[in-house]
């Protein structure tokens, strides 16, 4: 029910009526996986580099609609950011303006389901521009892999510790690491991920399953 009235209080608060679709009902068996790049790990005062995004439809990760958005920057990205994204200021020339950036990503998730590595991270991020641009948060449901992941594999080794990092639990689940660690490949490997985890009941032996 609580769920129920704040999603109200979300879309009263919705100042462009383009944008009401995100609050219809899923209806369909597609989620949207996506991972964000920053110039540091502060929603409150670090901007948006760089957003990926794939959708999984039933079993498959759409990799062939997938988006992959450059944004724009006003300051000179620190070296402190480059050495863990590897973006630099030069690799930005075709960049969007953070508005379009963040109207191109609301049409691609639509109403979708929305799973991710560090999702809070990632939906403040993106919440951080659309609460003064529409006036709303992000209303889509969301799943966190990560605690997907940890319900799964403490039902093996309760009272055990769990390494959650992305890198662990790529390992452990027996996926591929992808060469490049940008935004869309990071969401692609999450994807794999979140896939992965659907179709096992306990993590252990997994790659037996």
């Amino acid at each position: 029910m609580f769920g129920t009235l704040k999603r109200k209080w979300n879309k009263k608060h919705l100042t462009d009526e383009r944008f009401a679709f995100l609050f219809d009902e899923t209806s369909n068996d597609e989620v949207v996986v996506f991972d964000c790049e920053t110039t540091g790990l502060n929603p409150k005062k670090d901007e948006l580099i760089s957003i990926g995004a794939v959708k999984i439809k039933g079993n498959k990760i759409l990799t062939n609609e997938a988006i992959h958005i450059y944004v724009q920057q006003k300051k000179q990205i620190s070296h402190e950011s480059i050495t863990i994204h590897q973006i630099r200021h030069c690799d930005l020339e075709d960049a969007v303006p953070i508005e379009e950036a963040i109207e191109k990503f609301l049409y691609f998730i639509g109403n979708r389901t929305l799973a991710g590595y560090f999702l809070e991270f990632d939906v403040a991020m993106i919440n951080k521009y659309i609460k003064p641009m529409y006036g709303i948060a992000l209303p889509n449901r969301q799943e966190e892999v990560s605690a997907i992941y940890y319900d799964k594999k403490i039902a093996t080794i309760p009272q055990g510790h769990i390494d959650l990092k992305f890198n662990t639990i790529l390992k452990d689940l027996d996926l591929p690491t992808l060469q490049a660690h940008d935004a869309l490949n990071d969401a692609v490997m999450t994807a794999m991920i979140y896939l992965k985890l659907k179709h096992v009941k306990r993590i252990r032996n997994v790659r037996r399953e």
